[in-house]
């Protein structure tokens, strides 16, 4: 490992193959990820990258609850983010969740390549994947 940065219920770190892992462990089914939360998840994400354009590996197995309209925005529509990500892998356990990031992706994201696994290696095999192809 790299580096790591916890912020709250959420930790980033990067490994040896450029891969930026999340892991979020909010577990609570009435949370609602806001937009002052939101922008401190981006703090860590721009602590760890250092402003390098990596792959993302998401892992939303400990994460229940949804996001605000504002969050999901600002994360949408924040340029440092969009441009620096080369592509994302989601994993989940939840169908709710499956759904939740199909509709994000659809209405908010729907340039960055991306896929919902079960399994970390799978999600990490995908990362280095489209890694290579740019």
């Amino acid at each position: 490992m790299k580096k790591m940065v916890t912020v709250g219920q959420a930790k980033f770190w990067t490994d040896y193959d450029n891969i930026l892992y999340f892991e979020f462990t909010q577990n609570q089914s009435d949370f609602v990820l806001d937009l002052n939360t939101a922008k401190k998840y981006f703090n860590g994400i721009l602590q760890i990258s250092e402003g390098m354009s990596m792959s993302s590996v998401i892992d939303l197995r400990g994460f229940r609850g949804a996001f605000s309209t504002e969050a999901a925005k600002f994360i949408a529509k924040n340029s440092l983010l969009n441009n620096s990500s080369i592509s994302q892998a989601f994993i989940t356990n939840s169908m709710a969740t499956k759904l939740l990031i199909a509709s994000y992706k659809r209405i908010y994201d729907p340039i960055i390549p991306f896929k919902v696994c079960n399994d970390l290696e799978v999600a990490k095999q995908f990362c280095l994947e489209t890694s290579n192809q740019i």
